[in-house]
C-alpha cells in the first residue's frame, strides 16, 4: 500500500470501505520520551470515537499512530480495509495546521489533496460550499484567517471521503458558526462506513455523533463514559 503525504494530511491510496483500524504498543514515544504504555486502541467500520485527556497527555501521539506515522519497531498498525466499491477511501489526518499551501487558492489547494489521491469523492466546489466558503474558493490559502484555514481543511477531508478520518481538536479556532463544521463531517464519514478518531477539548461538540469515548491520562489509554 502506497502512502502519500501533505503538510497536513496523510492520505493511504487506493482502498475503500473499511473494516477496522487498530494500533498496539507497549510504548509510544515523542522525542524519544515515553508518552504512552501499554496501547491497545482498535476501531472499526463506521464508528466514531473520541478522545478526551490533559494537554501533553498523548492524545496527539494516539493519532499519529492510528495513521500509521509511529516509525518503532514495536509498534503493530493494522489497517484492514475493504476495496470492493471505490466508495470512499485513504487515511486523512486533519491536525493542528491545517498546513494548506499559502500561495495556492483554497480551490487548488484541495485539487491538489485531490489528486493525491486519485480523486475527490465529493467535488471541490461542493466542499467549500459545505464549510461556507464557496465565495472565497478563489483566495489565497495565505490570505486567509484561522479560522478559513481551518474550514478549508475540514473541506479537504470532505473531499477526500477517508475510510478513516482522525481529527485532532477541529473545533479550534472556529467561530460560533461554524463549531458544528467538525460533528457534521464525523457524522456524513461514518454513514458512508468510514471510521472516525476525534481527539478534542469540547466533547459537548460532539454529542449524539460520537460512539464511545476513550481517556487518556497518566500515560495510559482507558475507556471512558460519553
Amino acid at each position: 500500500m502506497s502512502t502519500g503525504t501533505s503538510a497536513a494530511a496523510t492520505v493511504v491510496s487506493g482502498v475503500a470501505a473499511g473494516h477496522r483500524v487498530q494500533v498496539v504498543a507497549p510504548r509510544l514515544l515523542v522525542s524519544g520520551q515515553v508518552v504512552l504504555r501499554e496501547v491497545d486502541v482498535e476501531v472499526h467500520a463506521g464508528e466514531a470515537v473520541g478522545v478526551v485527556g490533559p494537554n501533553g497527555a498523548g492524545k496527539s501521539t494516539l493519532l499519529r499512530a492510528l495513521a500509521g506515522l509511529d516509525g518503532e519497531p514495536s509498534v503493530r498498525w493494522d489497517l484492514d480495509l475493504d476495496s470492493a466499491d471505490g466508495a470512499i477511501g485513504g487515511v486523512v489526518l486533519v491536525g493542528h495546521d491545517p498546513g494548506l499551501h499559502p500561495h495556492l487558492s483554497l480551490a487548488e489547494n484541495l485539487r491538489l489533496a485531490a489528486a493525491l489521491r486519485a480523486g475527490s469523492v465529493l467535488p471541490v466546489a461542493t466542499a467549500l460550499e459545505r464549510v461556507g466558503l464557496a465565495g472565497a474558493a478563489g483566495r489565497l490559502a495565505g490570505r486567509c484567517s484561522e479560522g478559513m484555514l481551518r474550514r478549508a481543511g475540514l473541506a479537504r477531508a470532505w473531499a477526500s471521503g477517508p475510510a478513516l478520518l482522525l481529527l485532532d481538536e477541529p473545533t479550534a479556532g472556529l467561530d460560533a458558526a461554524s463549531r458544528g463544521l467538525p460533528a457534521a463531517l464525523v457524522r456524513s464519514t461514518t454513514a458512508a462506513g468510514g471510521m472516525v478518531v476525534v481527539a478534542t477539548h469540547e466533547p459537548v461538540a460532539f454529542d449524539g455523533v460520537i460512539d464511545r469515548w476513550l481517556h487518556v491520562s497518566g500515560g495510559r489509554v482507558t475507556s471512558r463514559q460519553p
